[in-house]
């Protein structure tokens, strides 16, 4: 069933723009490709790490299903997002999909809603647990983009760090050897990680503050530009510091990370050019 849905879905877009370069599966492939191009480097491989670590990875063949199931729910959630504005993305962000005439949105609307019965069937084939995780990224999502709540910095930061933290909780259920059970330094991991998002996860609005303005969205960029680039610094350090005490790392260690975080703060706090914020926000993650 879940196959002959896939194909279903497939040969409605070949009837639209979504083949409009390449009426081929490859050009699908792209499609589907260019949804999630900007989350690779911030999401997909970031997360990755955090559940292979806090897990740890049971054994390397564990990465595929965990890449898998982390790329289904970050494509669910970035065609939810991006068929919200399409004008504002034709502005900032031209080569996705929609602004780019690869898909219509009304297709993207059945892709957008199609995936949420295949996360949850790709999740229950692994245990109760990662359907609830599942079951949770999809709730934020809809709560995210659809009910708005990024359109404020306070709920923006909330949702996003605890749908951060549904990531990590599937990613590290599936990536260890019992995928009904995170041990307690995982669980430790995913918490502290979830309160980092929490406090810092604002470097992400500064290289989107010019779309933002346009939607009329209140990041903390828009609202409180200067606080929010000065805080950047001792927030990281703040936690650098903390971390090295908990995860008892060395000496040399502990330096080296909290020179990193001066390094990333200090690029937020003095290049602040859209090009700078966009690698800044790289090497924070």
């Amino acid at each position: 069933m879940y196959t002959l849905f896939l194909n279903r879905l497939l040969a409605m877009m070949r009837q639209t723009s979504a083949f409009a370069q390449s009426n081929t599966v490859v050009g699908f492939l792209v499609t589907i490709f260019l949804f999630i191009k900007s989350d690779i480097k911030t999401t997909l491989i970031p997360i990755t790490i955090l559940s292979a670590s806090s897990a740890p990875l049971c054994t390397p063949d564990r990465i595929f299903p965990l890449v898998w199931w982390i790329f289904l729910h970050l494509l669910q959630f970035d065609t939810s997002n991006q068929i919200q504005d399409v004008e504002e993305d034709a502005k900032n962000k031209p080569i996705r999909p929609l602004p780019a005439g690869r898909i219509s949105l009304a297709h993207a609307t059945i892709l957008r809603w199609g995936l949420v019965p295949a996360c949850w069937i790709i999740s229950v084939l692994h245990s109760g647990p990662v359907l609830f995780s599942s079951v949770a990224l999809v709730l934020f999502t809809i709560l995210y983009n659809e009910l708005q709540a990024h359109r404020h910095w306070l709920t923006k930061n909330i949702v996003t760090a605890i749908g951060f933290a549904s990531f990590e909780v599937g990613g590290t259920l599936i990536a260890g050897c019992d995928a009904r059970h995170v041990d307690a330094v995982g669980r430790l991991s995913i918490a502290i990680s979830t309160a980092v998002f929490a406090t810092t996860i604002h470097t992400q609005d500064f290289k989107d503050e010019e779309g933002d303005r346009l939607t009329g969205r209140m990041t903390i960029p828009i609202v409180s530009p200067q606080v929010g680039r000065a805080s950047v610094l001792p927030l990281l350090s703040i936690w650098s510091i903390a971390l090295s005490f908990v995860w008892q790392l060395s000496w040399a260690c502990t330096v080296l990370l909290v020179c990193f975080s001066v390094l990333i703060g200090g690029r937020f706090l003095l290049l602040r050019s859209r090009t700078a914020d966009q690698t800044s926000f790289l090497l924070y993650n």
